[in-house]
C-alpha cells in the first residue's frame, strides 16, 4: 500500500573503499576523485518511488477459455500482484501495473491500434478497463497504460481516409509526399526504406509500411491525441507509457528522423495537458538511446520539479550494464552507467530502471538460467534509485521461447507446472516457455529459498526504507575498478543505508568501507553473510558468492 513521505536533503558523504577477494585485484579510489552521487527523486508523487509491473494481459490469465488472457483474467490475479493488505506477506507487493497495448489491434501485440477507444475484442471491453482500475486501486496499485502516438496501423479509419485522396480532410494527419524520399530507418545502419508506396503517393512509416507515422505537426492530430488520453484517465488510468517517444517528429533524413527539437516541444505540450487532467499522472518515455539523448526527454527541472517532458525515462544502458556486468562477474559496467548518469541526468529526475522487457531476450534467458545470477538481478533491479519496471514472470525466472521472435519473449504466465499451467483450460495462444516445472508460481510459492520469495522480500525491504524507495545513491565502487563488488549508499534524510552485491561466485571481502554509523541493522542479507563489522572508523565484511547483504546504518 502507498505510505505518505515528507521531503528531506541527501546529506554529504566522505567515503572511501577497498574491496578485495579470491582473483579479485585490490583498488582504492584516489582521495581527490569526485564520488559518483545521484541525487534523490524530487517532488511527491507515487510513481517517483513506486515498483512496476509491466504485463502482456495476452499471456497473463485466460478468463473465458479461448486460450488468450484478457482484462477479467488479470483482474482475477490483482491478489497475486497486491492483495491490497500490508500486514500479508504472500503477494508480490508491487504498487503500479503497466498494461502493453489494449486497443483495437490487428495483431497480437497491439502496436497498429485501429481504435484508441475501444479495449481489443480479445481482451474485454472499456467496462472490463474499468473495473480493472477500479479493483486495483482498491488495493493500492496504479494502472498505466501503452499509448501508441508515433503511428497507427494502416487499417485505421484515419489513414484508409487520409490515403483515399490527396484532397482528404484527413490527409495531414500522416505524413504524405509525391515521389519516394529514400530515407531509410534512423537506427544500426538499417537500410529498410522508411517510405511506402499507397494510391500513387508516399507516406512515412518509419517501422514499416502497417504502421504510418502520424503527422504530429497537424493542429487537430494534437488535439485528438491530447483528447484520447483524457479520455482514458478519466475512465481510471493513471498514466501511459510512451511508445517509441523519439520518432515522434521527423524534420529530415538520418539524425534528423529522431530526438528533434518538435518532438521535445510536442511532449512538453502533452504532458502539461496530462498534468491538467490529472495532476499526478505519469508519462514514462521509451527513448532506446544513450544516457545523454534519455536525459534529454526529462525537459526542465526548473518549473516541474522532475521535469516538464517525461517524468519517467527507461534506462536501457543500465539494463545492458546490469546483464552484461553479471555474465563478466565485474561491476564496472554498473558503476560506468551510473557515472554517466550522474553526469548527464538533470539532478532530481527519478530514473526507470528495468531487466528486460517485451523487446528483450529474457533476462532468465541472457543469464543462462544460472539461479546466482538471477538473484543478483533482482538484487540490483531493486536496490537502485528510481522507480523499477519488472517484465511479468521475471520474479519466478520465466525464459524465452523456443522460436526466434517476439512471441517467445511474451509467453503465457506459468502459474504452476499443469499441462494448462494454470493458465487457461485449452491450448494457449502460444507455447509455454521451457522449463515451467520449477519456473511457475505455484512451486515456488511453496520454498522461502525461490526466487519468486526472493522479489517479495526484497520489495517489501525496499517498500520499508526511504531511503532505498526514495533517496538518491553515493558510489562506493571505482568507476574505473574491474571488480566483482558493487557498493554504494541510498541516503534519505538521516537514513542512510549501505547496500553490498556480490557478483560472482566466489567468497570476496570487502572493505574498508569509511561511511558514517557505529550500528548496522540489517534489512537483507542472503544465507552465510556474516554480521557487518566496524573497526578503525571502517566498515568490513564478507559477501559469499552472488550474495547480497543490505544493513541500516545509525
Amino acid at each position: 500500500m502507498p505510505r505518505s513521505h515528507s521531503l528531506r536533503l541527501l546529506p554529504i558523504l566522505t567515503l572511501t573503499a577497498c574491496i578485495s577477494g579470491p582473483s579479485t585485484p585490490t583498488g582504492h579510489e584516489s582521495p581527490s576523485a569526485t564520488p559518483v552521487v545521484i541525487a534523490p527523486p524530487a517532488g511527491n508523487e507515487w510513481y517517483r518511488h513506486a515498483v512496476f509491473y509491466e504485463v502482456f494481459v495476452r499471456s497473463f490469465q485466460d478468463s473465458n477459455g479461448d486460450g488468450k488472457g484478457d482484462l477479467p483474467g488479470l483482474i482475477s490475479r490483482l491478489d497475486y500482484l497486491n492483495d491490497g493488505d500490508p500486514s500479508t506477506t504472500t503477494d508480490l507487493g508491487v504498487d503500479a501495473l503497466w498494461l502493453m497495448p489494449v486497443f483495437a489491434s490487428p495483431s497480437y501485440h497491439g502496436y497498429d491500434v485501429v481504435d484508441y477507444e475501444r479495449i481489443h475484442p480479445d481482451y474485454g471491453t472499456v467496462a472490463d478497463f474499468e473495473r480493472l482500475c477500479a479493483e486495483a486501486h482498491r488495493r493500492g496499485m496504479r494502472v498505466i497504460v501503452d499509448l501508441v502516438l508515433n503511428h497507427t496501423s494502416s487499417q485505421h479509419p484515419w489513414f484508409v481516409d487520409s490515403a483515399s485522396s490527396p484532397t482528404s480532410s484527413k490527409r495531414e494527419w500522416y505524413v504524405w509526399n509525391d515521389r519516394d524520399p529514400g530515407w531509410k530507418q534512423p537506427w544500426n545502419y538499417s537500410s529498410t526504406p522508411a517510405w511506402h508506396e499507397r494510391n500513387g503517393a508516399w507516406y512515412y512509416g518509419v517501422f514499416w509500411g502497417g504502421m504510418p507515422d502520424l503527422n504530429m505537426k497537424t493542429p487537430a492530430v494534437r488535439d485528438e491525441v491530447k483528447r484520447i488520453a483524457s479520455y482514458w484517465l478519466e475512465r481510471g488510468a493513471d498514466g501511459f507509457r510512451l511508445d517509441a517517444a523519439r520518432y515522434l517528429i521527423e524534420t529530415g533524413v538520418g539524425t534528423e528522423q529522431a530526438d528533434t527539437r518538435e518532438t521535445h516541444t510536442f511532449w512538453k505540450e502533452f504532458a502539461a495537458h496530462v498534468r491538467q487532467v490529472k495532476p499526478d499522472a505519469v508519462l514514462v518515455g521509451e527513448n532506446w538511446a544513450s544516457s545523454g539523448t534519455i536525459a534529454s526527454y526529462y525537459g526542465s527541472t526548473q518549473t516541474v520539479p522532475g521535469g516538464d517532458e517525461l517524468p519517467l525515462n527507461f534506462n536501457f544502458p543500465l539494463s545492458e550494464s546490469i546483464i552484461d556486468s553479471l555474465l563478466k562477474a565485474n561491476a564496472s559496467g554498473i558503476t560506468s552507467t551510473l557515472a554517466d548518469m550522474a553526469r548527464t541526468y538533470p539532478s532530481g529526475v527519478a530514473d526507470a530502471p528495468f531487466l528486460t522487457n517485451h523487446d528483450n531476450v529474457r533476462v532468465a534467458t541472457r543469464l543462462e538460467g544460472n539461479t546466482g545470477r538471477l538473484a543478483n538481478a533482482a538484487a540490483l533491479l531493486l536496490t537502485l534509485p528510481g522507480s523499477p519496471f519488472l517484465y511479468y514472470g521475471e520474479e519466478v525466472g520465466l525464459a524465452n521461447g523456443t522460436t526466434n521472435n517476439d512471441e517467445a519473449k511474451r509467453t503465457p504466465m506459468p502459474w504452476d507446472s499443469s499441462t494448462s499451467g494454470g493458465f487457461t483450460t485449452v491450448s494457449p495462444w502460444f507455447p509455454f516457455s521451457p522449463g515451467r516445472d520449477a519456473a511457475n508460481v505455484a512451486t515456488q510459492a511453496q520454498s522461502s529459498r525461490s526466487l519468486l520469495t526472493r522479489y517479495q522480500q526484497l520489495i517489501r525491504v525496499r517498500q520499508g526504507s526511504d531511503a532505498l524507495e526514495r533517496g538518491g545513491l553515493t558510489l562506493l565502487t571505482p568507476t574505473r575498478e574491474n571488480t566483482p563488488v558493487l557498493t554504494f549508499v541510498r541516503s534519505w534524510g538521516e537514513e542512510q543505508v549501505l547496500v553490498v552485491h556480490n557478483l560472482s561466485d566466489s567468497t570476496t571481502s570487502v572493505g574498508p568501507l569509511e561511511v558514517a554509523g557505529e550500528s548496522a541493522e540489517v534489512l537483507f542479507t542472503d544465507a552465510n553473510v556474516p554480521s557487518l563489522s566496524k573497526a578503525s572508523g571502517a566498515w568490513r565484511t564478507t559477501l559469499p558468492g552472488r550474495a547480497t547483504g543490505i544493513w541500516r546504518l545509525r
